[in-house]
């Protein structure tokens, strides 16, 4: 069997310990008795002890009847002077300094305290306060916390000025950097704030606001915190509104709420939300709804770098963590789109922008904006939903903001699962940006059509003035079918389309680039089928071609090949390659599309592959605007045709005359392996 426990000897072992504790404790308490020199002195003070303990005593009184009756003004002079080399800048007390330190909530009473600005702004006084009153408890303040029964001012006039290259005048401590993390204040239970004024001054953004700033305690409905004020941004105007409730029911355990609306610059935020750590700034909860006619514009009012859109409404949770901003779960339209998505701000410093972003349904028209393509006014005075290029251009105009550019990093993704019906048949769309030091990187510009997709990526580098940028976009499998229309039911062409795009160039927007763009552009198509008559009239076939038309023929003839290639110099793209090979006629030409303008002029020579009778050797041209292009025939070849046919009737039997519109059809294939490898 188990040994059981001898409990009887456990607690005489115990009680042995503590026997032998007990002992050495009285030992060193009667060690202490005999020996402590102070010890002693306290047990039998003697005269010296007497003398040490009354002095103390009369010290302390002497010093708190000094106090008591102490004229606190003295020390306004060396205050001032102190503080003002503490923080270099005038710092004065030009009225009454009461202190009150005989209770258990001690306090203060400043008249005409005086805050000079900094050096690059002493012209403006950081604050000016009529009377400043403020108390403490004594038994939190000995147990390490700051509460304050009372927190009032009087007439405030505070002036904050940030200036262009980030300097705050309100920073008393110029060489700490700012961490982002917002202000974080003592306990208030009762804050009163009456006449007061606030001038706030943001320089980069040409900001300005004048607001009545005050608060009150009370039961009545008037009771609380009140900022309200008006100014402008940017020369239009600005107004500001922040209210919450008074301040006496305040506990650090219970949410502070206030509302908050802001609008300028065609822009407005409004929200509504909950300090959730109240004295602590850098916390708060807060639904928050967004709408104006730029996402740009927002720059204005938060200093966020955002793309050019149409019109817009978000509604979203912000919420702030100390130098953490996040917009999350928003939702709303912009222009005829809706969006979703989140936002995340990191700030104390160089701010870090990151956004996901998605549409269920996308319109095209108003991803042409977010390019640079602007609104224009309608017959009714308003502006339209869809943006377009100004002055009829195809490419947009609007300039990049380089200077907001480099203010900021950040990622951005954004996916469209589906796109509105479209001419280009886009059916998805995904994008990706990353921006760091003033670079815009493009990875992945990428849209999905019906059949076919444009992949590539883009590079801005924003760093100077005039941004440089390269592009290199891959056109694969797109139908031919959506770039000509069909007539009576039929496309006249068809077949898959290859291209690629690759140039580089400075330029503020998409149309200053493409005008001053270098590289190469190219567009080929492998296989095809297009309609007998057109085919025949790239060689102005007289009797095949026009007959077909005319009868309304729909057969179509092969496309063997069809290669374009250009290379592209100060914004001008001279064909390389122009070949157009089809089972009946070898079709090759040349000319140029001038990028800046925006206008073609190419020139289009056809062989026939088999004799035809009525053939006429005139090349077409294709001219004018690239958003609406004239297709004809040099008339000046037909021309001279007809006269040498004259010319020959003349000399010779009438039948003769004929040869001149005869095609012996001697045209051979083209290489189309070689000018596809080549257009590559």
């Amino acid at each position: 069997m188990p040994k059981m426990l001898n409990w009887n000897v456990l607690r005489s072992r115990f009680g042995a310990r503590a026997a032998s504790a007990k002992a050495r404790a009285v030992k060193g308490r009667d060690w202490i008795r005999r020996n402590d020199p102070v010890y002693a002195a306290v047990r039998r003070p003697g005269p010296a002890e007497w003398w040490a303990g009354g002095l103390t005593l009369l010290l302390i009184a002497v010093v708190l009847i000094f106090l008591a009756w102490f004229d606190w003004n003295r020390l306004r002079g060396p205050i001032g002077r102190w503080a003002s080399a503490e923080y270099q800048r005038d710092i004065a007390i030009n009225g009454d300094l009461n202190v009150h330190l005989f209770s258990w909530t001690p306090s203060v009473r400043v008249q005409g305290l005086k805050i000079g600005g900094p050096d690059w702004a002493r012209d403006r006084d950081t604050a000016r306060i009529d009377t400043v009153e403020a108390s403490v408890r004594l038994r939190r303040l000995l147990a390490g916390q700051v509460e304050m029964p009372l927190l009032r001012f009087t007439r405030p006039q505070v002036v904050l000025i940030a200036a262009e290259d980030g300097r705050k005048s309100w920073a008393l401590n110029a060489d700490r950097a700012d961490d982002g993390q917002g202000m974080k204040l003592p306990v208030i239970q009762k804050l009163v704030i009456t006449d007061g004024r606030l001038v706030f001054e943001e320089r980069r953004r040409k900001m300005t606001l004048d607001a009545a700033v005050d608060a009150h305690e009370g039961a009545d409905g008037d009771a609380g915190f009140l900022l309200q004020g008006e100014g402008t941004v940017n020369r239009s105007p600005l107004t500001l509104r922040i209210e919450g409730g008074p301040f006496i029911n305040i506990r650090r355990d219970r949410p502070y709420r206030f509302k908050a609306r802001m609008a300028g610059a065609g822009s407005s935020l409004t929200a509504t939300g909950a300090v959730t750590r109240p004295f602590d700034l850098g916390r708060f909860d807060a639904t928050l709804t967004l709408e104006g006619r730029d996402l740009a514009d927002l720059y204005l009012l938060t200093g966020l770098t955002l793309p050019n859109t149409p019109p817009y409404r978000l509604s979203g949770a912000l919420k702030r963590n100390e130098a953490v901003w996040t917009f999350n779960d928003f939702d709303g339209r912009v222009g005829a789109s809706d969006l979703s998505g989140d936002l995340r701000v990191q700030g104390g410093g160089r701010l870090q922008v990151e956004a996901e972003l998605a549409s269920r349904r996308l319109d095209i028209d108003d991803l042409a904006a977010v390019l640079g393509a602007r609104t224009v006014t309608n017959a009714r005075g308003t502006e339209t939903e869809a943006p377009v290029a100004k002055g009829g251009k195809l490419l947009p105009d609007a300039p990049l903001q380089t200077e907001r550019l480099r203010q900021m990093d950040g990622s951005l993704t954004y996916r469209a699962a589906a796109v509105k019906a479209n001419e280009l048949d886009v059916r998805a769309v995904n994008l990706g940006a990353e921006l760091k030091d003033g670079i815009l990187n493009l990875d992945p510009i990428s849209f999905d059509f019906n059949r076919g997709a444009l992949n590539g990526t883009a590079r801005i580098d924003a760093t100077q003035a005039r941004p440089y940028s390269r592009v290199d976009l891959r056109l694969s499998g797109y139908p031919l079918e959506s770039i000509v229309p069909a007539r009576n039911g039929a496309p006249p062409l068809t077949g898959r389309a290859l291209g690629r795009a690759r140039l580089e160039g400075p330029g503020a927007s998409v149309h200053q680039f493409a005008a001053s763009s270098k590289g190469t552009i190219s567009l080929v198509v492998p296989d095809g089928r297009m309609r007998a008559a057109f085919a025949e009239l790239l060689g102005i076939n007289a009797s095949a071609g026009l007959l077909k038309l005319l009868s309304g023929d729909q057969s179509t003839a092969q496309i063997r090949c069809a290669v374009a290639d250009f290379n592209v110099s100060g914004g001008t793209a001279t064909a390389k390659t122009l070949v157009i090979d089809t089972d009946v006629v070898l079709a090759q030409g040349g000319g140029t599309i001038d990028l800046g303008q925006e206008t073609l002029n190419l020139r289009i020579d056809g062989e026939s592959k088999k004799p035809r009778l009525l053939r006429i050797w005139a090349p077409i041209t294709v001219q004018g605007p690239l958003t609406a292009p004239r297709v004809g025939v040099d008339v000046g070849a037909v021309a001279s045709q007809g006269g040498l046919a004259g010319l020959l009737a003349t000399v010779a039997a009438p039948v003769t005359a004929l040869f001149a519109f005869v095609d012996p059809g001697l045209a051979e294939d083209a290489n189309c392996g070689q000018l596809i490898a080549g257009a590559r």
